[in-house]
């Protein structure tokens, strides 16, 4: 505090030097007490706060500014019809930090949430299994990607999540795992809109097939939300006579990513007519056998290509087949890899598993130049598989409906990494199941929030959560001081309540 004496500041008293603006908020909070008439004690000893003497006292820290954000976008997704407020708690403490369950109630006090019991947690789980919470939030979710965006068109794919346990029991078992690993898993689907947005999960035992998780799946949304006409997009590893069968059967559409050894077989003609020279960009809209064993209804003696048509050729599906240089640069560079490591085997240079273009001749190992050339021939060459006529879907479509396929496997790595779906606490099916939901939940919000601000999950906590109101206990009285809001904080609460037109 200072007077102006004589033309110059005298300071009377110093108050304490602020490094923050919440700092500098509550000194002046404090010197003006201490100017007001009446108020005696200016000594800078702290007071109980309920004697009203003394320095103020902060009462409370809060990031309310984040948690305004993560409450409202649960909100405007329909969650809140749950009525759970400790459910509501788990879904959005993960996102701010993911962490164990009970681990979650240190997130919610450092972010200064008032937060039910660890029990009470717990308990949560239980009723999002006895209540269904996952067919509500799934409810929302479809409700949410039906008013934003295109739900003729959706995603599957799955991953594995591994537990770190000794033995296995009736869900977790050892099975693929794409990481190559032997522990106990589970097996999780996984089903978006084109924009990644979750709108199914499920989870099956650790040795389930990936092909015979896809039916069940696209089955249990249609009959859980009546949806009719819909095409699924999955990638080559979906792609099974029997999958595909029973999918038109139902009377879906899909389009699925085909096997680069279908190729020679699918462009017999073409390579026939016109050799194994492709142009940038080129695509062939041609046929595939529906089974291995099926024969084949292109003729390669015809240089056209035929035009797809469900009753004139039942034993085939339609294939669209795509040439791109950069693939195929990105091919010949993976190929002359595996090409040395082939060399080195077989020159008895390096000792490992047998690579690809290995064979064994004689009982010597030996350069499969066959395969070799054949593969380097089909570089570049992309294939996908649909039951949808040209005439419904052009060539170009069908290969960005499928390119759109990326968008689950971002879901997935932001399950994966950013919300950290695993390790998983639990051993049981139902708190398994129910940990599930809670990740398919945090998933939504935070896809919602992504796509309102530009901006992934991380850096919006990143942002907003330094931002902190405080509440100041003064002379009995509460004050409250916060932190302006930053460039970057305003932008993120702009985007999401952008101005309404009139």
């Amino acid at each position: 505090m200072a007077q102006r004496r004589g033309g110059r500041d005298v300071v009377l008293e110093h108050v304490g030097t602020a490094r923050t603006p919440a700092e500098l908020a509550l000194l002046m909070v404090t010197a003006r007490e201490r100017l007001h008439l009446g108020q005696e004690a200016l000594d800078l000893t702290v007071a109980s706060p309920e004697h009203g003497g003394g320095a103020g006292v902060i009462t409370s820290k809060s990031c309310a500014v984040l948690w305004n954000v993560l409450t409202s976008g649960y909100t405007r997704l329909g969650f809140d019809v749950l009525g759970d407020e400790a459910f509501a708690q788990l879904v959005l403490a993960r996102l701010v930090e993911p962490t164990s369950k009970a681990d979650s109630l240190r997130v919610l006090d450092e972010i200064g949430v008032p937060h039910a019991s660890l029990r009470t947690m717990f308990r949560a789980l239980g009723r999002a299994q006895e209540r269904d919470y996952r067919g509500q939030i799934a409810t929302a979710c479809l409700a949410h990607a039906t008013a934003h965006g295109d739900l003729t068109l959706v995603l599957y794919d799955v991953t594995t999540l591994y537990f770190e346990a000794e033995y296995e029991d009736d869900l977790r078992k050892v099975g693929f795992s794409k990481e190559r690993r032997v522990d106990p898993q589970i097996v999780v689907g996984f089903l978006v809109d084109r924009a990644g947005f979750p709108l199914e999960i499920t989870c099956w035992q650790g040795n389930k097939a990936e092909t015979a998780t896809i039916l069940p799946t696209v089955k249990a949304f249609q009959e859980r939300h009546g949806v009719a006409d819909l095409v699924v997009v999955a990638d080559a590893g979906m792609l099974s006579a029997s999958n595909l069968k029973a999918l038109d059967k139902a009377g879906m559409r899909f389009i699925v990513g085909s096997r680069q050894t279908k190729a020679p077989a699918d462009l017999e003609s073409h390579f026939r007519w016109h050799g194994d020279a492709f142009t940038d960009g080129q695509v062939i809209d041609t046929l595939t056998p529906r089974h291995a064993n099926a024969t084949g209804e292109n003729d390669p003696t015809h240089k056209s290509e035929p035009v797809w048509d469900p009753q004139q050729h039942p034993k085939s599906w339609r294939a669209v087949w795509a040439y791109s240089a950069k693939r195929a640069a990105r091919d010949g560079r993976t190929l002359t890899a595996q090409e040395n490591r082939a060399k080195a085997v077989v020159a008895g240079e390096k000792a490992t598993r047998v690579p690809r273009f290995v064979k064994t001749k004689a009982g010597t190992a030996v350069l499969d130049e066959t395969a070799l050339t054949r593969a380097r021939r089909l570089a570049g060459l992309k294939g996908y598989v649909t039951n949808i006529p040209a005439a419904v879907m052009p060539a170009s479509e069908v290969l960005g409906s499928y390119h759109d396929l990326w968008q689950v496997e971002a879901s997935f790595r932001m399950s994966k990494s950013d919300l950290r779906a695993r390790p998983i606490f639990h051993h049981k099916r139902d708190a398994i199941e129910a940990h599930l939901t809670v990740v398919m939940a945090a998933l939504a919000v935070a896809r919602h929030l992504q796509a309102a601000t530009g901006l992934s999950i991380k850096k919006i906590v990143r942002t907003l959560r330094p931002l902190q109101q405080i509440t100041v206990h003064i002379a009995g009285h509460e004050h409250t001081a916060a932190d302006p809001l930053t460039p970057q904080a305003q932008a993120i609460l702009d985007a999401l309540n952008p101005p309404t037109t009139k």
